[in-house]
């Protein structure tokens, strides 16, 4: 018998293959499914089934095409919104046996209504369970968000209150296999470890120690949580299975011609680092540094977009168009193969993004020029914590829908928590027209260090 974690980087999304004598389950499977293939052969195994604990929002599921290469059934849970056409609809009662593995689900809504658990245990030794596959219900350190249903936002806390109720009664000696670790969208307190118990969780987890459900129900509904545009893509995808992935994911260099060309239709996005795309840019190119692509792609893209890559190289372009194509963002037609450097020395046009430091925005701060903002793309609770005083609020996923609320005349100096999230909303000042923007470099960090004062503010503009 084995079980192995996969762990998926930027979306934190984290996937399971158990097996055993010769058969294998696979839960929660990413789009790019071979990492699957290649763990069940290495146990010599088959995969015979696929159980998805939820219609996920923020990626596309692999099942669909990982039950067309492999034949395996794939079980989801009732209540989805709508059919999901690649699935058979597993409920609670039901058993599935893999090898000598039982699989149990556990109808537990409250993040979705088609959520499911998924108990096992090992028949060599007991029908106690060994394991359970939590989905976005229950994490190491919190649990799931409980937010995607606004008009039935009282009722869905609850839900969520009993069904946690549900997974408590399994036992404390059960490991939790979580679909997500921390750095998810899909909850705010998740711990920085991705082992736990039940018994754990019932002892240290915070959202475990209130003592009601009603107590509950009203900490849920106090959370505040954004929902990307991209999730309501991946939802329709996620029922009826998405188109089939390219493989290998290939990504062509294109010439400074070829660049030039399409960047009338295509949106250039630069996955180079912030600091790279501060020293030299293409003109109205997005900067999405590679390790912010999961937080942000599906704010500041469309599915339907053509994207033009600048990276560092061939292979983080590759990368990136995987990171780009879990989430659905497919239509990556090349990168630009000569470097930047290459590029300005052919002549060819490109920008800077001007940076400011502490001093100077303290100055700006205190003499409040007519024709200037200080704009803070910043959460909303780290804005409430502690702000700038003065300094206006758009959080960074806001702005690609918002920014015609802005005034193009005036100067803006964007900030954020160290100056990463301000260079990509700068960028998308930058592309949507906007002429006058600098970038404070620090942030609030900065600030703080510099020990100067900030205000909180329970409700930022």
């Amino acid at each position: 018998m084995f079980l192995q974690k996969i762990k998926t980087q930027g979306l934190a999304h984290l996937s399971y293959v158990l097996g055993s004598t010769g058969e294998a389950a696979v839960v929660d499977p990413r789009r790019d499914f071979e990492i699957y293939l290649d763990i069940a052969a290495r146990h010599g195994c088959r995969i015979t089934h696929i159980f998805e604990t939820h219609r996920n929002e923020d990626l596309i599921s692999g099942a669909a095409e990982l039950a067309d290469h492999t034949g395996a059934t794939v079980l989801h849970g009732p209540n989805a919104a709508g059919h999901v056409v690649y699935a058979d609809v597993a409920r609670e009662g039901d058993h599935f046996e893999v090898g000598k593995i039982r699989i149990t689900p556990l109808e537990t809504a409250g993040h979705t209504d088609d959520s499911l658990s998924y108990a096992w245990c090992d028949t060599d030794v007991s029908d106690d369970p060994v394991g359970v596959f939590t989905g976005d219900v229950l994490f190491v350190g919190d649990v799931g968000r409980a937010d995607f249903y606004p008009e039935r936002a009282r009722e869905v806390a609850g839900l969520l209150y009993d069904s946690l109720h549900k997974l408590l009664a399994l036992g404390d000696h059960v490991v939790i296999y979580p679909a997500h670790g921390a750095g998810s969208v899909c909850g705010s307190g998740m711990a920085d470890r991705e082992i736990s118990t039940i018994g754990y969780e019932r002892r240290h987890n915070p959202r475990l120690q209130l003592g009601s459900r009603d107590a509950f129900i009203e900490a849920k509904l106090a959370e505040h949580h954004t929902i990307p545009p991209y999730f309501r893509h991946m939802e329709a995808l996620n029922l009826t299975g998405p188109p089939a992935l390219q493989r290998p994911i290939n990504v062509p260099p294109l010439t400074s011609a070829s660049v030039k060309g399409a960047m009338d239709n295509a949106v250039v996005v630069d996955v180079r680092s912030a600091s790279a795309f501060l020293g030299a840019h293409l003109p109205r190119s997005l900067s999405l540094p590679a390790g912010m692509i999961a937080s942000y792609a599906g704010w500041l893209l469309s599915a339907e977009d053509e994207l033009v890559l600048v990276a560092d190289d061939a292979a983080a372009a590759t990368a990136a168009a995987v990171q780009l194509a879990r989430m659905g963002f497919d239509r990556v037609t090349g990168y630009l193969a000569p470097a930047l450097t290459a590029w300005a020395a052919m002549g060819e046009a490109f920008n800077t993004l001007p940076i400011v430091g502490t001093a100077e925005v303290h100055t700006r701060v205190e003499s409040r020029p007519e024709n200037w903002s200080l704009l803070d793309v910043r959460g909303q609770e780290e804005v409430g914590a502690s702000r700038i005083a003065g300094s206006q609020h758009f959080y960074l996923g806001d702005l690609p829908s918002r920014h015609s609320e802005l005034d193009r005349s005036r100067h803006y100096t964007v900030m954020c928590g160290s100056g990463a999230r301000a260079t990509i909303g700068a960028s998308v000042l930058l592309r949507a027209g906007f002429t006058d923007v600098d970038l404070f470099f620090g942030s609030i960090g900065a600030w703080k260090s510099a020990g100067l004062a900030t205000e909180a503010s329970a409700r930022p503009d």
